[in-house]
């Protein structure tokens, strides 16, 4: 067989065997691309995203979109080829499959968690927006979930509304865990509250609830640490002044938060806050309207400017990541609170644009 015949042979079968090998070969990564973006002024599958009733409501032009990232399932099995091509790709990343699906976390714990987190990122953002509009919403403390064979099983029920604990009141839930750890393991701690019943029956009569029970319990130890506690969660639970509604399918985590609340910011404005310009934007948001960061967000950004978003709306601790690859055409506009959001959307809507807060790579 002739030299150059042979070498060519062998070089083919050695590339078809780094092929097969690329292939076979299983690596610990995930990928992440850029998923789905929908106008929150809009409608999705057919019906309008917010729903809002009971309150007087305005017309809205443009966009407020709310973006997401596409992962691999928690299953799939990654090859070689697939992740030296996602490190190739520049609208994919590939990342260590424990960045995503951390401590073995199943598929389905990971959909009950985002599952969780987005609909508590709803709230959130019906809180921040109403706030930023003036509108006063009631808060009060209740138990949010209660631990199978802790002492508190039983005792305290999801949905007591906790007034006081050792006739000390309760104010945020975080006070709930302060006045239980003052006690040791084995001590009493006695909660007052409003029985879930009384309160959803106060509730619906629009009354404040005027029935309270004391529930003392004994505490016991962690299963870390030293400290007592009694086994339940505390949360908050929020009362509007009438209805509203976000119906948004097969999205979780808390990371539309912040264009939830601009969503119903605008609806409930007479002014327009867009000015018919396409913004998109990410960003959790808590019930003071502090927005944190997000993952995935040089996913976001290149699903938003494929979309057509002129300006994004990003999470101050998310800017520098973000400035690195901006996709060309689209604008990152800082924000850190949904007053700076509607200060940047209003500055948009006039065409001021040169003072508005961008994000820069240090």
């Amino acid at each position: 067989m002739p030299r150059r015949t042979a070498t060519m042979l062998a070089s083919t079968l050695m590339l078809i065997a780094l092929l097969c090998a690329g292939v076979l070969i299983k690596v610990p990564y995930s990928e992440m691309s850029p998923g789905p973006t929908v106008n929150t002024l809009g409608d999705h599958d057919g019906e309008p995203v917010l729903q809002i009733s009971g309150r007087k409501t305005y017309s809205t032009t443009g966009h407020l979109n709310m973006t997401t990232v596409r992962v691999t399932s928690a299953d799939y099995n990654m090859n070689l080829a697939e992740a030296v091509y996602g490190w190739i790709a520049h609208d994919n990343i590939v990342v260590p499959h424990d960045t995503l699906y951390p401590d073995g976390k199943t598929e389905q714990q990971s959909s009950q968690e985002n599952a969780e987190e987005f609909s508590q990122s709803q709230e959130s953002a019906k809180v921040a927006a109403l706030k930023e509009l003036g509108i006063p919403v009631k808060s009060q403390v209740i138990v949010s979930t209660v631990v199978k064979g802790d002492p508190a099983e039983g005792r305290l029920h999801a949905g007591d509304v906790i007034k006081a604990v050792d006739g000390k009141p309760v104010k945020k839930m975080t006070d709930v865990a302060k006045l239980v750890t003052q006690h040791k393991p084995g001590e009493k701690v006695t909660f007052t509250i409003v029985p879930v019943k009384e309160a959803a029956a106060a509730e619906k009569a629009n009354k404040e609830p005027t029935k309270t029970e004391d529930v003392t319990i004994t505490t016991k130890k962690a299963d870390k640490g030293d400290r007592a506690i009694v086994g339940i969660q505390a949360g908050t639970d929020h009362t509007f002044p009438f209805t509203i509604d976000i119906k948004l399918a097969d999205v979780g985590g808390p990371s539309a938060g912040l264009m939830f609340a601009l969503g119903i910011v605008d609806k409930l404005t007479p002014e327009d806050l867009t000015g018919g310009k396409f913004v998109a934007g990410t960003g959790t948001i808590d019930d003071s309207g502090k927005v944190g960061p997000i993952g995935g967000i040089e996913m976001k950004t290149v699903g938003a400017r494929e979309k057509g978003a002129q300006y994004f709306l990003t999470p101050k601790e998310n800017c520098a990541a973000a400035a690195k690859d901006v996709p060309d055409g689209l604008t990152l506009v800082k924000v850190h609170t949904i007053d700076d959001a509607v200060k940047a959307l209003k500055d948009i809507r006039k065409g001021d644009t040169a003072g508005l807060p961008q994000c820069t790579k240090g």
